[in-house]
C-alpha cells in the first residue's frame, strides 16, 4: 500500500476541488460553470440567505466574482440556444447537479417513492398524489401553495418534526415533496427560494429521461466521481459525498480497485485507509485562497475537514446565540491551501455593506498575514454582492488586525 503524507493529502484534496489555479478566473460563462460542476459535481442548496445563498458561493470561491444570472440561467431556464445545464435533486442534500447525471440517481428515486420524510402521510394520500400531478400538468410550474389553492384543499394541521424546513407543512406539501423525491416532479425554477414544481418530462430532455443505467453501475460511477472530486478520501468521505450507504460503497470500491480506477493508500495520521484515483498527481505546494460557505463541498463533511486541516468546524445556526462559539453563519478562510481562520458574515443590504460580525484566526498562524489576505477576499466578495464596502464588528481575536487591513 502506498503512503501519502498529511500535507500531500491536503494538497491533493484542495487541488481536486478546483483550488490549485487550474480553473480560469475571469468572466464566467456557462462553459466555465460546466467545467466546475464536472469537477465538484454538486452545488448544495440551502435556505439561509444571511450573506448569499449557498449554491452561489462555491462558484465565487473558485472562479472569483461572477454574474449570478449565469448560474440562474443554467439552473432554472431552458432555450434552444441555452439548454438547461443543471437540475435540482437529492444529490448530497438538496443540490444542483448536471442534467446529464439524472439517470445516476434513479435508484434513489425508487427508494424515495413515498418521499424522504412523512412517508405515512404520503402512503395515506394516494389520491392526492394523482390530483397534484394533474394540477401541475394543468397549471405549469407551481409552488405547493399554488397547487393547494388550485385543489381548494385546506391545510390539515401541522405534521412532522419541529424543524424550520418542515414545520407547518400541509398534506399537499408533503405529497409534492414525495413526488419530487421520486422523480415524478422536479424543480422548474425557484423564486425567493420557493420551489416551483413541474412535471419532470417538461423540464429534462427526453434522451436523458430515456437513458437507463444499471443500479450497480450507477453507484460505481457515483463512488468514482466522489473519489475524484475529493482527491484522496476514506470510505466514509466517499459515502458522504452523494449520501451513499455502506452496503453500496463497499462493493463499488472493491470493483473500482480491481478495475484499476482507484488505489488504496495510507495517509499519515488517518485511522482508516484511503482511496486515490490512479494517476492522480500530487501537488508540490499548497495553493488556493478563498472564503468557503458552510456548505462548500470542500468542507461540508466535518470529520474530513478536521482530519485534513486540523480545523474543528460546526455550523451553529441552530445553537442559541449565547452559546455560539464563532457565530451564526461562519465561513472558513482558506489561505494558500490551509484553513487559517473564519468569519461570521452578514450582508447588510439596507446599509450596503458586508458586515463581519466576528473574525477569528487559527492557532499558529500570523494574524497580520491572515487579515491582509482575508481583507482582500472580503472586499472582492462585497463587490460581487453589490455592496459598497466591508464593516467589522467586535467579536473575535482577528477583528483588530482585519479592521486595520481594510483601512
Amino acid at each position: 500500500m502506498s503512503r501519502v503524507t498529511a500535507d500531500q493529502a491536503r494538497r491533493i484534496a484542495t487541488a481536486a476541488q478546483g483550488f490549485a489555479g487550474t480553473l480560469p478566473r475571469g468572466p464566467v460563462t456557462r462553459a466555465h460553470l460546466r467545467r466546475l460542476v464536472e469537477r465538484i459535481q454538486v452545488l448544495q442548496l440551502d435556505s439561509v440567505s444571511v450573506a448569499v445563498r449557498a449554491h452561489y458561493a462555491p462558484v465565487f470561491s473558485r472562479l472569483g466574482p461572477y454574474d449570478r444570472a449565469v448560474l440562474d440561467g443554467a439552473a432554472w431556464s431552458h432555450s434552444v440556444r441555452a439548454p438547461r445545464l443543471l437540475v435540482e435533486y437529492w444529490a448530497h442534500e438538496a443540490a444542483l447537479m448536471s442534467v446529464e447525471d439524472w439517470p445516476l440517481l434513479r435508484w434513489r428515486m425508487r427508494e424515495y417513492i413515498h418521499g424522504r420524510w412523512g412517508t405515512e402521510i404520503v402512503k395515506n394520500n394516494p389520491r392526492l398524489a394523482d390530483e397534484i400531478v394533474a394540477a401541475v400538468a394543468e397549471l405549469g410550474p407551481s409552488t405547493a401553495g399554488q397547487i393547494e389553492a388550485h385543489l381548494s384543499a385546506e391545510p390539515r394541521g401541522r405534521k412532522g418534526p419541529v424543524d424550520k424546513e418542515m414545520w407547518g407543512r400541509s398534506d399537499t406539501k408533503w405529497v409534492a415533496e414525495a413526488l419530487f423525491a421520486s422523480g415524478v416532479l422536479t424543480t422548474a425554477h425557484r423564486a425567493g427560494f420557493a420551489r416551483h414544481y413541474d412535471l419532470t418530462e417538461r423540464v429534462l430532455p427526453a434522451e436523458v429521461l430515456a437513458r437507463q443505467i444499471d443500479d450497480t453501475d450507477a453507484v460505481r460511477e457515483l463512488a468514482l466521481r466522489a473519489s475524484t472530486a475529493l482527491g484522496v478520501a476514506t470510505e466514509a468521505d466517499i459515502r458522504d459525498y452523494f449520501r451513499l450507504r455502506a452496503d453500496q460503497v463497499k462493493p463499488a470500491l472493491a470493483w473500482l480497485l480491481k478495475a484499476g480506477e482507484l488505489e488504496r493508500v495510507e495517509v499519515s495520521g488517518w485511522s482508516a485507509p484511503a482511496y486515490l484515483r490512479v494517476g492522480q498527481a500530487i501537488p508540490r505546494t499548497d495553493r488556493g485562497t478563498a472564503l468557503l460557505c458552510p456548505f462548500d463541498p470542500l468542507v461540508f463533511f466535518r470529520p474530513r475537514v478536521e482530519r485534513l486541516f486540523g480545523f474543528e468546524y460546526r455550523i451553529e445556526i441552530y445553537t442559541p446565540a449565547a452559546k455560539r462559539r464563532f457565530g451564526y453563519y461562519v465561513w472558513p478562510f482558506l489561505l494558500d491551501g490551509k484553513l487559517v481562520g473564519r468569519v461570521d458574515l452578514k450582508a447588510d443590504r439596507p446599509a450596503g455593506t458586508l458586515n463581519v460580525v466576528g473574525a477569528f484566526v487559527e492557532d499558529h498562524h500570523d494574524p497580520a498575514r491572515v487579515a491582509s489576505a482575508l481583507g482582500a477576499e472580503l472586499t472582492a466578495m462585497a463587490g460581487w454582492l453589490g455592496l459598497g464596502g466591508v464593516t467589522v464588528g467586535d467579536r473575535g481575536d482577528l477583528v483588530g488586525e482585519l479592521g486595520e487591513a481594510l483601512r
